[in-house]
């Protein structure tokens, strides 16, 4: 599966393809399957919470700005559903980590990791240029995934102020990755951020 297929499925189900939509599921099932049986522990959960993923996704598909990033998109629903439908349920107890052995791995090819590893590495680069305040906004949104409410009892200040830093700091990420000395190829993936 290449990227560019990927974002080409999408533009197609924006304008209302139903078929390239599917095709979306297909090559996305295994990976959202297997994010919602780590979330929930249940495999019959999962399933039902992975329908609901691609339901949802279809119906607010118009909204993705970026197709690009699609799957960083399709995460994001994910965690959010399966947060949803655990705050819905209770906590139980987790359930057994051999019930991962039987999902699909989603692997990629070593010229992937490295590509991956350089992004990282620019992205890391990138942070470090910032001031502290912008980069532990970022690190605690994106890298620790922490919501907005508990960012701002965290930093002391209103959801609204942590919503504007998110979008400066991000804006400031972007200026500092577009240095013309740094190679064009990783702009694209690190645009999902």
């Amino acid at each position: 599966m290449s990227w560019t297929e990927v974002t080409e499925l999408v533009l197609h189900a924006q304008a209302g393809d139903r078929h390239a939509y599917g095709e979306l599921v297909r090559r996305f099932e295994g990976a959202v399957y297997a994010m919602a049986l780590q979330r929930v522990r249940d495999p019959g959960e999962a399933q039902e919470l992975a329908q609901e993923v691609f339901v949802h996704g279809m119906r607010k598909l118009p909204q993705l700005r970026d197709p690009r990033c699609f799957a960083g998109w399709l995460r994001r629903i994910t965690a959010r559903m399966a947060i949803n439908r655990l705050s819905r349920r209770g906590v139980r107890p987790a359930g057994d980590p051999e019930i991962l052995d039987g999902v699909a791995a989603v692997t990629a090819d070593p010229l992937d990791g490295m590509v991956r590893a350089e992004a990282r590495a620019e992205l890391r680069a990138g942070l470090r240029q910032l001031k502290p305040l912008d980069r532990a906004t970022l690190e605690a949104f994106y890298l620790r995934g922490e919501s907005l409410k508990a960012m701002a009892r965290a930093f002391g200040t209103p959801v609204g102020t942590i919503k504007r830093r998110l979008h400066v700091a991000r804006q400031r990420l972007k200026d500092a990755l577009e240095d013309p000395a740094r190679p064009r190829r990783h702009r694209r993936e690190l645009a999902c951020l």
